[in-house]
């Protein structure tokens, strides 16, 4: 079993999703609109553009999303996107995600972590970055 997030964006899922592949080193393995789904003509013209699923690998994990075209967009709230990475990678990442967020704690050393920082990404995604544990 694997547990993967499922994020919701207000109709910029494909370029969440192409910085996001772009900042984790992972790639989109599918993408389809609501214009290119079977229920193109039950979706609104000005929203068939927005994505209706996206895929991301990254490793061996996937991270998924769509648009939410004619539901309720709600912001992102009670949750994180959480990576477990090595020090040398959550810098790495944590300066590609950080561009345009707002941090909410500064990727830095802790007492549990070599590396652990919190910020909202620039399409509102919350996400902690854990880097290797204290020797």
């Amino acid at each position: 079993m694997k547990i993967a997030a499922y994020l919701n964006f207000d109709g910029n899922c494909a370029e969440a999703f192409r910085y996001y592949a772009e900042a984790l080193g992972g790639k989109i393995g599918f993408m389809q609109t609501f214009g290119e789904s079977p229920m193109a003509d039950q979706v609104p013209a000005d929203k068939r553009n927005q994505v209706m699923h996206v895929t991301l690998n990254a490793g061996d994990q996937i991270l998924l999303g769509s648009d939410a075209a004619g539901q309720p967009y709600h912001k992102p709230h009670g949750f994180a996107v959480c990576l477990q990475l090595g020090a040398a990678e959550a810098e790495r990442i944590w300066e590609a995600l950080s561009q345009g967020a707002e941090v909410e704690m500064p990727l830095q050393q802790t007492f549990w972590a070599g590396r652990f920082g919190m910020l909202r990404d620039r399409f509102g995604i919350p996400w902690i970055i854990n880097g290797e544990e204290q020797g």
